[in-house]
């Protein structure tokens, strides 16, 4: 008998990150309960998860930057990508009503999705904590009557919650992405057509306008940059870029070509481009 892959997410049951798990492997898999990012990476390093699954940008708040510095410091592997269209609830205990409200809760990056929708309701006041679902299951366990979660409807269905306001995010067209890590680069036998890599480049003027135009000659897209400060060094930064190619030869050619132009080059994974919404 098959056993079942076990996944890393960052929350509990009923988060996004469990639903993101489940779109990319399908239900039949167990998830690995985490409190932060970096304890879903300890988890892969001990061998007590078989993947992660980590968010890594929001269309709306933007890139989550500390996992990517994650994903290198443990050398893991970008094996998948999966995008999952984020519709934000509000919920409360049953029979508890809007005007009884005077706490919001949930992660920062769900406020942040929803903040338009509290400009009209100044004297709630908004606490962050460490997962959505995990915001919704308290308010269940303690039967706070004055609070409410932005979760999605998932964890209202799983904690016995009632939802009060749906779709509070401010942009409906709201995405987040998210990665699939495995701990070694193995070949998933699945066509590769996308590349998620990091470099530095030197100080010379245009020395990033260089690497950046051997993936043009190439055909290669870039679909993202995005530059974050090396530690403690001044004027020093990571570039991570996602690439795309319509031929893997060419991205070979690009590849050995913008080695000479850079330095700490990093593959960080090799995949199949997933992003239907």
């Amino acid at each position: 008998m098959e056993t079942k892959k076990r996944v890393a997410i960052q929350g509990i049951k009923a988060s996004f990150h469990e639903e993101a798990a489940y779109k990319f492997f399908g239900k039949d898999i167990e998830a690995v309960e985490c409190n932060s990012f970096k304890e879903t990476c300890d988890k892969l390093e001990k061998n007590e998860a078989d993947f992660v699954v980590m968010a890594i940008e929001n269309s709306i708040a933007g890139s989550l930057l500390p996992n990517y510095t994650l994903i290198r410091d443990y050398g893991f592997s970008v094996v998948g990508e999966v995008y999952l269209p984020i519709q934000l609830h509000l919920m409360a205990l049953p029979g508890v009503k809007f005007e009884d409200i005077k706490i919001v809760t949930s992660h920062p990056i769900a406020i942040r999705q929803c903040i338009d929708f509290f400009y009209d309701y100044p004297h709630i006041k908004i606490v962050e904590s460490n997962d959505t679902a995990a915001c919704a299951k308290r308010i269940q366990e303690e039967k706070l009557t004055d609070t409410m979660a932005i979760a999605n409807s998932l964890a209202a269905e799983l904690y016995g919650l009632n939802i009060l306001e749906r779709r509070v995010e401010s942009n409906k067209k709201n995405y987040t992405r998210f990665l699939i890590l495995k701990k070694d680069k193995t070949d998933e036998g699945k066509k590769i057509n996308k590349a998620s890599i990091c470099f530095q480049v030197g100080h010379k003027a245009g020395s990033l306008a260089t690497v950046l135009n051997i993936f043009a000659e190439q055909e290669v897209s870039l679909t993202k940059i995005q530059s974050m400060p090396v530690l403690g060094k001044r004027n020093e930064y990571y570039f991570y870029v996602d690439l795309e190619w319509p031929s893997t030869e060419k991205y070979d050619k690009a590849v050995r070509k913008a080695l000479k132009y850079t330095s700490n080059f990093n593959i960080l994974g090799e995949y199949q481009k997933n992003d239907k919404v």
